[in-house]
């Protein structure tokens, strides 16, 4: 039977909780695994008339105000037919959520995140593009007869997608005593927008949320370092003022035994090596010729 916990206990095996808000969100642009490069995607956003360019993807990795650390299963097998009755279970599979949510905040200079990710979901359907994947003109895409050509998954999906979960003291560069937990998602591209309710009632910040699917996540773990033992600096003994470097040594040479012994009970002076004088105990009540 386990013993019983103290609070101290506890305290001291917990160290410190994790905290939410220390995270980080890297959202790059999908790149064709053929050609390994994200030109179709970036020409395909700027015929629409969005240009991203690196300020923008900077801004939305910055914008994302609310994240999750995914999650996963495994998936089992029941074994029923073994005639005694019990009934077995067997891992087959591992099994991944099937998407992470992402919420951002709104500028009301550009709209970026809307329309980052607008341009994307339009470059995952094709929207009416021609071969190139450039988009047509507004009134094709008003028109009845639009249609849909899907892209392929190599060209849409992005390679780099990351979720860092890290603490205030992880990435300092002396004594860096918090971990870090990476989650790379492989394959990852969004597949919804959230719709975002407006009104004229009290104002709000605006946000948006996104879902990111993926096939799977890889951590990358980083363990806490334990901090070094910083040396406990020894106060500088002064120089003799008479510059007696006699003095000077027999201090250093009895400076333990001095801090030690606080009631004078071990320790004789010597005053025949200053130079004259009889030897004092400093117990006995005795003058010094």
């Amino acid at each position: 039977m386990a013993g019983r916990v103290t609070i101290d206990q506890f305290k001291s095996q917990l160290g410190r909780p994790s905290l939410t808000s220390k995270y980080y969100v890297e959202i790059p642009l999908p790149t064709s695994t053929t050609g390994g490069s994200d030109g179709a995607f970036r020409n395909f956003s700027k015929a629409q008339g969005f240009d991203i360019t690196t300020d923008v993807q900077r801004n939305i990795n910055l914008y994302c105000t609310e994240a999750s650390l995914p999650g996963s299963s495994i998936a089992t097998l029941e074994q029923t037919s073994d005639r005694t009755g019990v009934t077995e279970r067997h891992a087959h599979r591992r099994v991944f959520d099937d998407r992470i949510d992402l919420t951002f905040y709104v500028d009301g200079d550009n709209y970026t995140v809307i329309k980052y990710f607008e341009a994307w979901i339009d470059f995952i359907s094709g929207s009416g593009t021609t071969q190139d994947f450039v988009t047509a003109n507004r009134n094709e895409k008003l028109n009845e007869n639009y249609f849909y050509r899907m892209n392929y998954p190599d060209e849409y999906t992005c390679s780099g997608f990351k979720v860092t979960k890290f603490e205030s003291d992880s990435f300092r560069n002396i004594n860096p005593t918090g971990g870090s937990l990476v989650y790379n998602f492989v394959k990852a591209f969004p597949i919804s927008i959230n719709s975002m309710p407006i009104s004229y009632e009290a104002s709000q910040l605006l946000k948006c949320t996104v879902s990111m699917t993926y096939v799977r996540y890889v951590i990358e773990r980083t363990k806490a370092q334990t901090p070094s033992a910083e040396k406990t600096p020894q106060p500088k003994v002064p120089a003799p003022k008479d510059g007696s470097s006699a003095a000077q040594n027999f201090f250093n040479d009895n400076r333990r035994s001095l801090l030690n012994d606080k009631n004078g009970s071990t320790f004789n002076f010597d005053p025949n090596k200053f130079g004259g004088g009889k030897t004092v105990n400093p117990n006995v009540n005795s003058n010094i010729a």
